[in-house]
């Protein structure tokens, strides 16, 4: 990307930014690197403090909510390729990376009702949540249910928290080189040094190259994470950290038409699972910077305070060639859905955080509060076709190169211009009201400031510009009871607030004009946390309730009008379990069942009442085992089954349930290098991870791929 005042701008404002250290990342745990595989370890991560399920530093146990913490080596030892595989550790959780369309389930709401943020920072736009290559990362939280107490509007089913590598107090180094199937190269670096007593810098750096599963397809990506830590006297610190990531896909793969007729199960042609319908240089790129100056000033032993300065910068190109469907006899597959598009996203924010441990009427109690405050600018240059390019064979074929179609042309023509400027107050407490009760509380106001700016023809249904403004006020209360020193209940009630319709950064003239407030979304919860069997064993279980209203349905006395009165709900129970029957053997699983459904919502004139939202499993389950066969040699497989789903609204159309098995097997060449081989997918199950009326998105076939990794 060239070099423009924006860049410029966002170099001094981090390097001038007060130099208080990254409470955004809260102090990472310290994982010891050596060159075998990760050992074993199946218990649930209880104890460790985490930034995503409170701002005053609670451990999963301590916190009156769902909150799940995957660690480096729970990332390792599963072989998690990417952000979306790492996703699977949270009970509940599905994803899939269609591009475009980035989807996210999380308690039976879909991506624009999940917060996906990058170290705490919410970039409001679902596409910048694309798969990102697992190495840059540290961990990944989450927190299930209502949460934009804690990280702004957009957060009814939960918020999912990517926190990279940055710099540590040690020097190490770790590199990795991996070859698999369909042309899968891959090689990673991490290096972590000390420059001086009180400076350490660390560079994580990963390139892939691959072939696809999908005819004519492939991708390049690139990641780098670079931080330099900076200790000024005990008491304070300061975290430079850059990221960069670059992703290019050639002929993205769509998806696969549906077999007609296209009711009831749907189904696909075998011989068309690896086809590519797309234009023959139809193109997905991406290049994201970030910048975060992140510090911490310890002022005593009860006061801590923090500020994070930000700027995130990503352009995105679109060129392709999206829609599929099969001729009513199944004959011919017809193409349309032509787009070019072009985006510009540029965000820009400060938080400032500060917490103190005191007592209040003589009870221990802890307060956090902060101030955070962005703006973020989007602009898009679509460009559009409506006609269709006609039928082709089925099975031989040749599409056309993508400017070659007739209308189209390589100009770019930015459509409007989207500003969301975001102020916002929390304060957060704890509070023991008996020492083994404590209640714990938050609140957060925001005031959201939309401004669209028409760059096109001015018309009655888009005009010269349009603003619109949201002030949301969210909250949490919950008590959490320590039985014993080992098992903990608690309950807890939450809200949360939606943009209606998607996500503001991208919202139309139309969504903001029909749509004068945000959804509210509420949650109901209870739930235990403990240990077992001697402290072989971890469980945690949920169950909850949660309503989210005012979502935009159809007038019920005119069908071309949206009114918002609509509500979609969703119970359910969560389940996870690990075990650590002996050092040999780990096994850790999840499952969960949810019940969504609209309670009030129009479509075409008919009401869906009870109806599933699309894409929305009941049941999801995983299972992971573990087992040392020799002290150099570990196997290990994992299972995953996902329930059916519905392609529409009105459920006429579904994809049955599948389940994955994948396995692998490490073997510790030396004491800093280790050969890990796995299978995915071993059983070469078509399923797939989106689906749509006219088309599935499907899954990744079996593959196989063989790391040698390294410490030094």
């Amino acid at each position: 990307m060239k070099t423009n005042p924006f860049h410029a701008a966002t170099l001094a404002l981090a390097c001038t930014a007060m130099p208080l250290h990254a409470r955004a990342d809260e102090p990472l745990p310290t994982v010891e690197i050596t060159g075998s595989a990760p050992r074993a370890n199946g218990k649930l991560n209880l104890d460790t403090a985490s930034s995503t399920g409170s701002r005053l530093g609670l451990t999963p146990r301590e916190t009156p909510a769902s909150v799940t913490l995957i660690d480096r080596a729970t990332i390792d030892a599963r072989g998690a390729q990417d952000t979306q595989e790492i996703l699977r550790a949270i009970a509940g959780v599905t994803a899939h990376n269609a591009p475009g369309n980035i989807g996210v389930s999380y308690r039976g709401f879909g991506s624009g009702s999940v917060s996906q943020l990058f170290n705490g920072i919410n970039v409001q736009y679902s596409i910048a949540a694309r798969p990102v290559d697992s190495w840059i990362y540290d961990r990944v939280e989450a927190i299930g249910g209502p949460s934009s107490f804690l990280f702004g509007s957009g957060a009814v089913g939960g918020s999912i928290n990517y926190i990279s590598k940055v710099a540590e107090r040690r020097a190490f180094g770790e590199a990795q080189l991996r070859l698999g199937t369909h042309g899968l190269k891959e090689a990673s670096i991490g290096l972590n040094r000390r420059l001086a007593d009180e400076h350490h810098v660390r560079i994580d750096l990963n390139h892939r190259n691959a072939d696809s599963w999908i005819d004519a397809s492939g991708a390049r990506s690139t990641q780098l994470a670079a931080s330099l830590r900076s200790d000024i006297g005990s008491r304070l610190s300061h975290t430079l950290a850059y990221e960069f990531q670059d992703e290019d896909v050639e002929r993205p793969y769509w998806g696969t038409p549906l077999l007609n007729p296209v009711a009831g199960r749907a189904r696909i042609d075998p011989a068309t699972r690896f086809k590519n319908y797309n234009s023959a240089d139809g193109v997905y790129a991406q290049r994201v910077h970030w910048l975060r100056s992140v510090a911490e000033w310890r002022a005593s032993e009860a006061v801590q305070l923090s500020n994070t300065v930000y700027a995130y910068d990503a352009v995105r190109d679109f060129r392709n060639v999206e829609t599929y469907r099969f001729n009513p006899a199944n004959t011919a597959v017809a193409r349309s859905g032509i787009l070019l598009q072009h985006h510009e996203q540029r965000m820009v924010g400060d938080r400032f955080d500060a917490t103190y441990k005191g007592e209040l009427a003589g009870r221990r109690s802890d307060w956090a509060a902060g101030i955070d405050v962005s703006v973020n600018k989007q602009t898009r240059f679509p460009t559009s076709l409506t006609a269709s390019l006609g039928n082709v064979d089925p099975y031989d074929f040749a599409t056309e190169r993508f400017f070659d179609i007739p209308g189209m042309s390589p100009a770019l023509r930015p459509d409007r211009d989207n500003k969301v400027t975001t102020r916002a107050m929390y304060v957060e407490n704890r509070t023991a009201i008996v020492p083994t009760l404590n209640l714990v509380t938050a609140l957060r106001h925001e005031r959201i400031e939309l401004d669209l700016v028409n760059r096109r023809e001015v018309t009655a249904a888009n005009p010269a510009s349009f603003a619109r403004r949201y002030s949301p006020t969210t909250g949490r209360a919950g008590l959490v009871w320590d039985i014993t020193a080992a098992a903990s209940a608690y309950v807890q009630y939450a809200t949360a607030a939606d943009p209606p319709s998607g996500v503001l950064s991208t919202a139309s003239f139309a969504d903001v004009r029909n749509n004068s407030e945000l959804t509210t979304g509420r949650q109901g919860e209870a739930g235990a946390k403990l240990d077992f069997w001697q402290g072989k064993g971890s469980a945690t279980v949920a169950a909850y309730r949660i309503e989210r209203k005012h979502i935009a349905t159809q007038d019920p006395d005119n069908s071309a009008l949206t009114v918002l009165v609509g509500e979609q709900s969703a119970r359910g129970v969560e389940l996870s379990l690990g075990l650590q029957p002996t050092r040999n053997w780990s096994i850790q699983g999840n499952l969960t069942r949810v019940d969504a459904q609209y309670e009030q919502y129009r479509q075409g004139g008919i009401s869906l009442a009870g109806k599933t939202p699309t894409n929305t499993p009941r049941t999801v389950a995983n299972l992971w085992l573990g087992y040392a066969i020799a002290p150099a040699v570990k196997a290990s497989a994992g299972l995953r089954h996902v329930g059916s789903v519905y392609a529409d609204a009105a459920n006429t159309i579904d994809w049955p349930s599948y389940t994955l098995l994948d396995l692998g097997l490490s073997y510790q060449l030396s004491g800093d290098m280790t050969l890990v081989g796995r299978v995915r997918n071993a059983g070469n199950r078509v399923h797939a991870v989106h689906l749509g009326t006219a088309m599935a998105y499907l899954g990744a076939p079996r593959t196989a791929d063989l790391a040698l990794r390294l410490a030094f």
